[in-house]
């Protein structure tokens, strides 16, 4: 091959190579949102403005939970969009006095969310606004993390996720906090309610 066309090639494959990373930085944030976007988001939203709550939190803790797969189920029995068990929904649904309560409402991706909501501002204000306590209890349960804490087993910081006895919880938390600051990158600071 000519040396001019080895040089005219070298340069096109140059030229497409920068035009394609920067339609890739022009539209990065579509991309992102392609790739992570937030199922029921409205919903979500929503129900997080109105508990007082991140959304973004709220959206990580869904996408970590059931990737917002309405009919996922854990294998130990974990239900919907908020992996909520069903004692659990039972417990929360008579707190707020939602009559009628059935586990195959958790099922319903709005009944689900308000539950897992309600949940989350209820550990929230027992943990006193320590997200990283917040996160341990709702996936370990009350429980374990008050044993942890009271045994020196886990200091409770977030510098300090790897002394968490349960691998599954110390994953849990790292994705949590990783999608919520994903998708507040992706969709703004401030989700206001919904309207982003």
């Amino acid at each position: 091959m000519p040396q001019n066309s080895r040089k005219g090639s070298c340069g096109i494959k140059r030229f497409i190579i920068l035009s394609l990373l920067i339609l890739l930085l022009i539209n990065a944030g579509d991309i992102g949102r392609f790739f992570f976007p937030i199922p029921y988001r409205q919903m979500i939203f929503r129900e997080a403005a109105g508990a007082g709550l991140d959304a973004f939190l709220v959206a990580a803790i869904v996408k970590t939970e059931s990737d917002f797969n309405a009919g996922a189920v854990s294998v130990k029995g974990a239900r919907g969009l908020m992996q909520i068990m069903p004692e659990t929904g039972k417990w929360v649904a008579g707190k707020k006095g939602l009559q009628g309560y059935n586990p195959d409402l958790l099922f319903n991706p709005e009944y689900n969310v308000r539950i897992g909501v309600w949940y989350v501002s209820e550990l929230y204000r027992e943990y006193r606004g320590d997200t990283v306590l917040v996160l341990a209890a709702y996936n370990a349960g009350r429980g374990n993390v008050g044993k942890w804490l009271e045994q020196h087993s886990w200091t409770g910081e977030q510098g300090s996720i790897d002394q968490i006895p349960f691998p599954e919880t110390r994953q849990f938390i790292r994705k949590v906090l990783f999608y919520q600051k994903v998708y507040r990158h992706l969709y703004g600071s401030t989700p206001a309610g919904g309207k982003n």
